[in-house]
């Protein structure tokens, strides 16, 4: 059970409104974490700020972007994340569902490429605790990617950083549809494989 209940939508106020709004258009659904920060209104502007800038189209692939996120979170041990950016990646994104459900094995998938390893191995690397990153994932970001595709990744791991202790912390609890997807995409071994890689990655 989460550990501060969400607001309830009818008792937002205007402006609080409006960031619920901004949150159902890039997600697809009412999030619980944004009702959650709505009990800090100042926070939660400041976040969609941050959203808005991380997420917008730009020199990266949205669809990397995702799936940065859903490799970052698992790393973490956030499920709620993990399952978000998951669904997020097909059903906003339009990313390759098969894609997606292979995550985990991207460095053995033949649906990844070799750009993208490189960019998922520092997510799962920055993800983990402690951060194991290293100056050797930065030198094979280097091959494939520019400075602006680098920092678009940083933000991405940044933001989620944030949010995997914010969800994970409070025990935010998981929608129907983000449950639903990642429930049909993984199996129950490969829905706590952040949490494994991160182990044997120390």
């Amino acid at each position: 059970m989460t550990r501060i209940a969400p607001m309830s939508v009818e008792d937002l106020p205007a402006e609080t409104r409006r960031n619920l709004a901004y949150a159902e258009e890039l997600m697809g659904f009412t999030p619980n974490d944004v009702l959650t920060m709505a009990h800090w209104p100042e926070l939660l502007n400041a976040m969609e700020q941050l959203v808005a800038v991380i997420y917008k189209p730009g020199a990266l692939d949205p669809v990397l972007k995702r799936m940065i996120a859903t490799i970052t979170s698992g790393a973490s041990g956030c499920r709620y994340c993990q399952a978000h950016t998951a669904h997020g990646a097909v059903k906003m994104a339009g990313a390759d569902a098969e894609k997606v459900a292979q995550v985990w094995e991207y460095q053995s998938s033949p649906l990844f490429s070799d750009e993208e390893r490189a960019a998922l191995d520092l997510a799962l690397a920055a993800g983990t605790q402690p951060n194991a990153a290293t100056d050797a994932h930065f030198r094979a970001l280097e091959e494939y990617f520019s400075r602006e595709q680098i920092m678009e990744m940083m933000g991405v791991i940044s933001l989620f950083g944030f949010l995997n202790r914010w969800n994970d912390t409070l025990a935010t609890t998981l929608e129907d549809a983000p449950m639903e997807f990642a429930s049909s995409t993984y199996s129950s071994d490969v829905w706590e494989a952040g949490r494994h890689r991160s182990d044997e990655s120390r």
